[in-house]
């Protein structure tokens, strides 16, 4: 039930892509230019990593890949709303359930695609931020960060459309429910996680791996490390557990908007204390990598991003009223 009525919202998010290629254009100039990221100015003869990793890590290598990984994103974003929009088409429930059983086929093997080709993109993107450091965890955390991501979004715009018509007649209460209980879910996978590759590089004591630990416990980092076991673990976890916070759809879009926002606080504990060296400063202190562009960022391309799917999701019926599944998902959200 939760899936048929959030659909509309997610096929929306799909739609950004081109947005986000374009806006990736800058970190393939960046890197063909050998402008960012430590490990284009590295040398194989001077460095066994890099020697090691060969043309694996040549500057356009690395873009082929990035793009790679876009377009097959794209790729199950096309297929996937392509049958969505054929389905608003038929005429009878018989074409309306075979085209959501081929997605629904399509989807099984797709996620665990998609789970792969996420691990192969933050490995590039993020964690090649310290050429010499790694973590076989490290895609999950990605995967399970980026779904609590996603449904915190869903619910804040849910909630925003939950007095209004026609949603006001689609959504219920159970809806609301269930997308917490999901929230919950990932909230607690993500911290799992996230101690997990903790606990055993903390166990193994390696120094190739306990230097990207060491770096965020000192100068600064580590208060934004208790900062995030507080308010993106602790605190969600337990308002969480609450089953009537869950049933109020604006309380638990407030939530959601809490979460966005430690969310974009993880992403700068995983990126900020990258091994570079701060112009005139021999340390990676928290205080001396912040910029005001740290802030000012995220509110641009996140105006952007939102300018583009409002207009998506505009562009379709708001609710997917051919699904086989449609009037038994309205009469789970209205039940107790």
């Amino acid at each position: 039930a939760w899936g048929v009525v959030v659909r509309r919202t997610l096929e929306a998010g799909t739609k950004t892509l081109p947005l986000i290629v374009l806006f990736f254009i800058p970190i393939a100039l960046g890197v063909y230019s050998k402008n960012i990221y430590e490990w284009t100015h590295l040398s194989a003869e001077t460095d066994a990593v890099m020697a090691h990793r060969g043309v694996y890590m040549a500057p356009w290598f690395w873009i082929l890949r990035s793009f790679i990984y876009l377009g097959l994103f794209a790729v199950m974003a096309y297929f996937l709303n392509k049958w969505s929009f054929q389905q608003d088409k038929t005429d009878n429930i018989f074409d309306s359930e075979e085209l959501l059983e081929r997605a629904s086929r399509f989807s099984g093997p797709a996620i665990v695609f998609y789970c792969l080709i996420v691990t192969f993109a933050v490995v590039d993107w993020v964690m090649s931020l310290d050429p010499h450091w790694f973590s076989t965890i490290w895609g999950l955390l990605f995967v399970a960060g980026w779904a609590l991501s996603c449904f915190s979004f869903c619910v804040v715009v849910l909630a925003y459309l939950s007095d209004k018509s026609p949603m006001d007649r689609v959504l219920g209460k159970r809806h609301f429910h269930d997308l917490g209980k999901l929230m919950l879910a990932l909230t607690m996978v993500w911290a799992y996680f996230n101690f997990s590759q903790f606990l055993i590089i903390y166990s193994g004591n390696l120094p190739e791996e306990t230097s990207w630990y060491l770096t965020r416990m000192k100068n600064g980092w580590g208060y934004v490390g208790v900062a995030l076991i507080l308010f993106h673990f602790a605190f969600p976890f337990l308002i969480l557990l609450q089953q009537d916070f869950k049933r109020k759809a604006k309380w638990l879009a407030t939530l959601g908007v809490f979460i966005l926002a430690m969310r974009i606080v993880d992403m700068y504990y995983q990126i900020g204390p990258a091994p570079w060296v701060t112009p005139g400063h021999d340390d990676a202190s928290l205080f001396h990598s912040l910029s005001w562009m740290d802030f000012v960022a995220p509110v641009a391309i996140g105006g952007l991003w939102l300018w583009w799917f409002i207009g998506e999701l505009m562009k379709r019926p708001i609710v997917p009223v051919k699904d086989p599944f449609f009037e038994n998902a309205i009469n789970h959200g209205k039940s107790h």
